[in-house]
């Protein structure tokens, strides 16, 4: 495989794979936190935790293909906008 097909399904493999990452992240953090808040520290903390996480990245990744490209436009506009002076 030559240097520009190797660098082409990289990029490929990375569009696809970033927004998985974002949202395992996002979805761990948040269910963490969220979890906290409604139950506080009781003893099957980490069970429920999991429970909400296991429903919350898949869902979190549809998402975020969704999101993704209208971030980049919404990011792309502001960005104009503020280096337009």
């Amino acid at each position: 495989m030559d240097k520009m097909a190797k660098s082409t399904l990289q990029d490929v493999i990375a569009k696809f794979l970033f927004p998985v990452v974002m949202a395992f992240f996002m979805a761990l953090f948040m269910t963490a936190m969220v979890t906290f808040i409604n139950l506080g520290l009781p003893p099957d903390y980490l069970y429920h935790w999991m429970k909400a996480f296991v429903i919350a990245w898949p869902l979190a990744s549809c998402v975020a293909y969704l999101a993704v490209p209208i971030a980049r436009r919404i990011t792309a506009a502001i960005t104009a906008v503020l280096t337009a002076a």
